[in-house]
């Protein structure tokens, strides 16, 4: 198959496969019905303070996988109803950020300061429909940096890396990530560790389960559902639980605002937000693609470059950033939406997850299996067609759908989600608690594996009451196998050579990398505190 049949197979994957219902005779396409789906969902979670888009994600799979079965076909409508609440979750944020000053995701922390003095001004709907277009141009322009670089980056990685490269390549990912998530890399290296410790255990190719302690419930190890649920949502609900004990006013009055004058979104407003808008969406997309850093860092300087570039630009007496301009709105927008699409480039390309939500799109494919994602999955074949080639295709339909739905819908859907803005806390914790604990037990029908989840839950809790980021222990755990697997490999593809991280000089290049990094995020954390 050429190029362009790979293409033509997605999109038929999508449109031509099974059937969710028929509307006046014409069958709707399940995939298509699964991103609707996701979309709205993301949309109201990420207007509801306390959630957001990877614990919807992380609800969900089990569930979607209980419901669809583990079968090739299943693989395009979970990914598309997950990839969905990504970019619904994004979207949605900035309601509440916009009208009551409470981010509903943590990149929208940024959209707070100039959203909601609008919204004071009587200008929230203004306010909202900037938002909505910038997020969703910064979402399709790092979806189409997404299409170019993917297969570029799987096919220089699969012609120049061994075995021995991509080992020390996915020691220099985690050692990225426990570098730049988080406050301290110190805490990002214990984060790490703690991850590998808990993925090796019950694990290995020896006669006897390692680190199992002799008991059958150690024996098999942890599954990878289990430890990412219980990390990453249990931990943050126990958390929140807290926060709400020590907060004396659990729910205050919000403010009502009436909004007044044009509330209409002109085109020279347009083109006066447009600069900002390309330059932060350029921002998000490369910061997207590099594992670890995440939207609130894109948020935050695409905010800054904003802010320099109108600050150049302002006339005397004219507001700046932070006191209710459109601008500010577009730049932080454009920057946090744009990083949904590129985040994936290290995904497809590599199979190294950046950041939560690509966690939980690597565990789908993991889960349902007939598909891995890597560099072998861009790998053009005339001779044998590459099925795992036609669902990247495929999934590249859904995304492009899941734009579409938001570039129509999105707006009506974020004025409809206000209502989320006023589910209180309080009501909202037990409920997630439950979904996820439901979804665990629905997956793997057994005690021990509810006990597991609140003990990683626990785990997740403590690491957060000492302000280390669980996501470096969720990302060590997803890339352990393929650590020890690919070490494995080298080891006796080299003969046995036990020095086979050093037998190149791209693997060396890569050990360096490692090192340069921890070392310079070390001495950078040393100068912010003497300077503090």
């Amino acid at each position: 198959m050429q190029p362009l049949d790979y293409i033509a197979a997605g999109i038929q994957a999508v449109i031509f496969g099974p059937a969710a219902f028929e509307l006046l005779g014409v069958p709707i396409p399940l995939t298509l019905v699964m991103v609707f789906a996701g979309v709205v969902t993301g949309i109201l979670v990420g207007a509801t303070p306390g959630l957001a888009g990877p614990m919807a994600m992380a609800i969900s799979l089990p569930i979607l996988i209980s419901f669809f079965g583990y079968n090739v076909e299943a693989l395009l409508p979970v990914l598309g109803f997950l990839i969905g609440i990504m970019k619904g979750a994004t979207l949605g944020g900035a309601v509440p950020a916009i009208l009551f000053n409470t981010p509903g995701t943590p990149d929208a922390y940024m959209t707070t300061l100039d959203g909601y003095p609008l919204t004071k001004q009587g200008q929230s709907r203004k306010a909202l429909k900037v938002a909505h277009l910038s997020s969703v141009s910064g979402d399709t322009f790092s979806d189409i940096a997404l299409f170019v670089c993917a297969p570029f980056v799987a096919l220089m990685v699969e012609r120049h890396l061994d075995f021995p490269e991509k080992t020390a390549l996915l020691i220099l990912s985690l050692s990225f990530i426990a570098a730049v998530i988080g406050g301290s890399p110190g805490k990002g290296l214990i984060s790490v560790a703690l991850g590998l410790i808990a993925v090796f255990i019950g694990g290995g190719e020896d006669f006897y389960p390692r680190l199992s302690l002799g008991t059958d419930a150690l024996a098999g190890g942890f599954s990878i559902m289990t430890a990412i649920l219980g990390i990453l949502i249990v931990g943050a609900v126990l958390k929140e639980y807290e926060d709400l004990w020590h907060r004396s006013n659990l729910s205050g009055a919000l403010e009502r605002i009436v909004d007044h004058g044009d509330q209409r979104l002109t085109r020279a407003e347009i083109l006066r937000i447009a600069p900002y808008i390309g330059q932060s969406s350029i921002v998000g997309t490369i910061i997207g693609a590099l594992p670890g850093i995440g939207t609130t860092l894109a948020a935050a300087l695409g905010y800054q470059l904003g802010r320099a570039r109108h600050e150049r630009r302002r006339s005397e007496g004219a507001p700046a950033f932070g006191e209710g301009v459109i601008e500010g709105v577009a730049a932080t927008e454009a920057a946090n939406s744009s990083v949904s699409g590129s985040n994936l480039i290290p995904v497809l390309g590599l199979g190294i997850p950046g950041n939560a939500a690509a966690v939980f799109i690597i565990l789908a494919t993991d889960s349902i299996g007939g598909f891995t994602p890597g560099p072998s999955v861009f790998r053009f074949s005339e001779s044998v067609v590459n099925t795992e080639l036609v669902l990247v295709f495929g999934l590249f339909t859904a995304m492009l759908f899941a734009n579409l739905v938001n570039w129509t819908f999105g707006g009506a859907f974020m004025r409809a989600a206000t209502v989320m803005v006023r589910v209180p806390k309080r009501t909202l914790l037990p409920v997630v608690l439950l979904l996820t604990l439901t979804a665990v037990y629905a997956q793997e029908p057994s005690m021990e594996s509810l006990w597991f989840t609140l003990g990683f839950g626990i785990l997740g809790y403590l690491m957060r009451k000492v302000d280390m980021s669980p996501l470096p222990f969720v990302i060590a755990f997803v890339l352990g196998g393929s650590l020890e697997n690919s070490a494995r490999q080298a080891f006796s593809a080299t003969g046995g050579d036990p020095y086979f991280l050093f037998s190149s000089w791209i693997s060396i290049f890569f050990l360096a990398g490692s090192v340069v990094t921890v070392v310079l995020a070390l001495r950078q954390k040393r100068t912010d505190s003497t300077q503090a």
